[in-house]
């Protein structure tokens, strides 16, 4: 039985997470930290695309903002306040001191922001705010100072700003603007020194690092796609710590090495396609909602090690579970089914949507239901997302995205313009309270518009949430200070040791 130990670590200056810890003693002559990461790189870890977290969760690069429970904290800007209906202006923090040994100044966070807006693809917590022209600008202000417009009025622009695409590097990070390289240009606790290729990467302890002394001397990090390879590497002691554990191989590893699960706003869902021949019934969409939910995927699937699913917000986002928070939603009842045929698909990327897949399709089947199950690999899913192929798709989907703001997420898969509608679901009056959450920059208020929202289609049978997940870390003998991001942007820090 693991021991999880509630502590607070001063990450990027503020208590972002908790940590975990195993038990036992490392080698007193070689502190490095053997990292084992689920994600090759491609692109020398650039911040301009999928692998911009790789070198966050490595503790090179940083943001403006960072955020903790889905608010805004400071990280390289100390403050900041809307001074315009379209501009925000933020304070750098004082003091510190790129890889190379440059200063952190606002023309140099001018450089970095300029660049991502420009860059293409558009950064993801961008792109809603890209249109004929760039998604921001930025000037100087001061001394101390950065203005940052952007075309329309933007409530959570500080929450955007805190995506690892948006990290600032030093100015010569720039020699290829289309691939920036963090290779010493960023301002974290452990500088990158090389990258080899998609296999590995070393590092070592900043020693300027405006948070204060680094732990560790330094990082020998391995790319390993292999869930299986990772889970072998920690139970050998090669490695000390193993992101993304296998549900599978969690229960082969024991002390002194643990698997700790970290609540993620991420969650598993059924979704039903609303234009589809089948699911346009409401009672329908009832009979498969009723079917589906006799499934115990996290006590069965997931052994567990996932939490069943009371909406699409789970225990990462605890406002959403707070007494009397979530209002009631009318439950349609089912029509009984008369064999009606289903189009069920998902993905293979992640080991167990098609296992949910089997079982859902188990359960609809003793339902009344014929049911056809397609798994493709997730570019060829995606590529026939939104095409009608499918009556109903298996999911997995953070509620936070790039912004940690939920009314953006809920925009994105439920309003009837929304970019990742997988339900098809259009509702006027949903896309009325998505409009005036959006308005407003107060976070509660944006949080029970998003609860509202979450109600009304969970009533309407849009989605059947399964599971919200929990990320399975590997860490070995000895290890302290690995944070327990619910955002999975931080894992080694300047706390981290063995």
């Amino acid at each position: 039985m693991t021991r999880r130990l509630a502590v607070v670590l001063a990450v990027l200056g503020l208590a972002l997470t908790g940590c975990f810890s195993g038990s036992g003693g490392g080698d007193p002559a070689d502190g490095r930290l053997r990292v084992g990461l689920s994600f090759p790189p491609t692109s020398g870890l650039s911040p301009y695309g999928n692998e911009a977290t790789l070198a966050t969760r490595l503790g090179v690069t940083e943001p403006l903002v960072v955020l903790e429970g889905g608010t805004p904290t400071p990280a390289l800007a100390t403050a900041w306040a809307q001074v315009a209906p379209t501009q925000w202006r933020f304070t750098v923090r004082p003091g510190v001191t790129f890889h190379d040994g440059t200063p952190l100044t606002p023309d140099a966070v001018v450089g970095s922001l300029t660049r991502a807006a420009a860059a293409t693809p558009t950064p993801r917590a961008l792109a809603s705010l890209a249109g004929t022209g760039p998604a921001l600008t930025a000037r100087v202000d001061g001394p101390d100072g950065v203005v940052v417009t952007t075309p329309a009025p933007d409530p959570v622009l500080p929450q955007r700003l805190a995506s690892p695409e948006l990290v600032i590097l030093a100015p010569g990070a720039y020699a290829d603007p289309t691939r920036p390289s963090p290779v010493r240009a960023g301002t974290g606790p452990f500088v990158l020194t090389r990258v080899d290729g998609s296999t590995g990467a070393a590092l070592d302890a900043n020693p300027t690092s405006w948070r204060g002394p680094v732990a560790a001397p330094g990082i020998d990090a391995r790319f390993l796609a292999d869930g299986v390879a990772r889970a072998n590497g920690l139970r050998a002691g090669e490695l000390d710590v193993a992101e993304a554990i296998p549900v599978s191989q969690v229960a082969a590893i024991a002390p002194p090495q643990q698997v700790v699960g970290v609540p993620l706003p991420r969650s598993v869902a059924v979704y039903l396609d609303q234009r589809s021949p089948v699911f346009a019934d409401p009672g329908v969409r009832a009979a498969a909602r009723t079917a589906i939910g006799t499934v115990d995927v996290a006590g069965t699937i997931y052994e567990g090690r996932a939490d069943a699913a009371a909406g699409l917000f789970g225990p990462a986002t605890p406002w959403a579970g707070a007494p009397g928070a979530r209002p009631p939603h009318p439950v349609t009842p089912p029509t009984p089914p008369a064999g009606q045929r289903i189009r069920l698909a998902t993905y293979s990327d992640r080991a167990e949507l098609p296992e949910i897949a089997a079982a859902d399709a188990d359960a609809l089947r003793r339902a009344g239901f014929t049911v056809d199950v397609t798994v493709l690999e997730s570019s060829a899913f995606e590529a026939r997302l939104g095409t009608g192929a499918f009556d109903a798709v298996i999911i997995s989907r953070s509620q936070q995205l790039d912004t940690g703001d939920p009314v953006g997420y809920l925009a994105s898969d439920f309003s009837c313009a929304g970019s990742y509608n997988q339900a098809r679901y259009c509702d006027p009056a949903t896309d009325a309270r998505l409009a005036t959450g959006a308005a407003t920059s107060d976070v509660e208020a944006r949080r029970r518009a998003a609860l509202e929202v979450e109600s009304r289609v969970l009533g309407a049978d849009a989605v059947v949430p399964h599971v919200t997940e929990r990320a399975r870390v590997g860490v070995g003998a000895g290890v302290t200070g690995v944070a327990e991001d619910p955002n999975e942007q931080f894992l080694i820090t300047g706390s981290t040791r063995r």
